[in-house]
């Protein structure tokens, strides 16, 4: 039997009730939408014998969600998107700390909280395209490059909002520095072709079709391009050149897909069992390739294993919601909206 689907649309259960009563459950809230997600959960209901209570939501959403429930929430696991939607959680009181041998072997120590209240699932790497035809710019190899004035209006960028974006600086400000990361990001703005629009698949558009040189975006949406049944889609994928940054030093960014077990979770056992089981290598494919994202454990498959490999920042990914803040006042000052 396939785990139980309920929708968090308005915070309103279906007719079949996610409670703590039953103790062979694991009560799962959810970020992720996707059918190999399901088809995860489904083997591990078979491996293990404990039913899926799945609830659907978005990451600020479900957050808001726990904290309100408080102690009568009957979730027992979160997983979201992002690390500093992961530190958000931290920060609410929504997580407790998990010790577990096996997500700390599995797991590398800066993919997951140093305190054990969430561990990094999946990852995306932020790299830099640029329009293939016109070919890859001189001396653009690091992230900081892109503040070069020799880009001048050929840049196009998302909003300064996006929580990509803001951990992108989160893990500037952390290597470089504020004052370093203010100048680069006043860089940035002043090679704007347009102002700041559309999500990472709009930038990805903009740099096939010439309206922009260069710009910025998360692996997974180039994989959805290049594994999509739509000919367009692949056709943008082709005409785009892919930079792994910082190679030469620390590596590219990285950032995370990632669950912890709820600070009142009323399975704890089980939600501990869950995500030691989603380390698995077999599910490890599985939970990556829903998202064209790349595994903790193991290999990458699919699509963006043609991306080819790279070295990634090490830098602990709780850092890049710790200067959220930060990185918000900093973009603000810059003027890129």
């Amino acid at each position: 039997m396939p785990p139980t689907r309920l929708l968090a649309s308005g915070f309103v259960l279906a007719a079949v009730a996610v409670t703590a009563d039953d103790e062979n459950v694991v009560n799962v809230y959810s970020a992720r939408h996707y059918d190999t997600d399901l088809a995860l959960y489904e083997r591990f209901e078979q491996q293990t014998g404990i039913r899926i209570n799945l609830i659907e939501g978005s990451s600020d959403g479900l957050i808001a969600r726990i904290v309100n429930e408080a102690e009568f929430s009957p979730a027992d696991v979160l997983i979201t998107v992002d690390a500093g939607r992961l530190w958000r959680a931290r920060e609410a009181g929504v997580f407790q700390p998990v010790e577990s041998a096996v997500l700390d072997n599995r797991i590398p120590a800066h993919l997951r909280d140093p305190d054990g209240h969430w561990f990094g699932l999946s990852k995306r790497a932020r790299v830099i395209v640029y329009n293939k035809g016109a070919g890859l710019p001189a001396d653009l190899a690091r992230y900081e490059d892109l503040a070069d004035p020799a880009l001048g209006g050929k840049v196009c960028m998302r909003s300064s909002g996006n929580i990509y974006n803001l951990s992108l600086l989160g893990s500037l400000i952390e290597h470089n520095g504020e004052r370093s990361a203010s100048e680069w990001a006043n860089g940035v703005v002043a090679n704007f072709r347009r102002p700041p629009q559309g999500n990472d698949t709009a930038q990805l558009r903009a740099v096939a079709a010439g309206e922009c040189e260069v710009s910025i975006a998360n692996t997974y949406y180039i994989g959805r391009l290049l594994g999509s049944d739509n000919p367009q889609d692949r056709a943008v994928a082709e005409g785009l050149g892919v930079l792994f940054p910082n190679q030469e030093d620390r590596g590219v960014h990285v950032n995370v897909s990632g669950a912890g077990v709820t600070r009142h979770a009323p399975h704890r056992d089980n939600a501990v069992k869950f995500l030691e089981y989603l380390t698995g290598d077999d599910a490890q494919r599985l939970f990556s390739e829903g998202n064209n994202e790349y595994p903790v454990v193991g290999p990458a498959s699919g699509p963006i294993a043609g991306l080819g490999e790279f070295k990634e920042d090490a830098v602990n990914a709780a850092v890049l919601g710790a200067n959220q803040a930060l990185a918000v006042k900093t973009y603000d000052r810059a003027g890129w909206r």
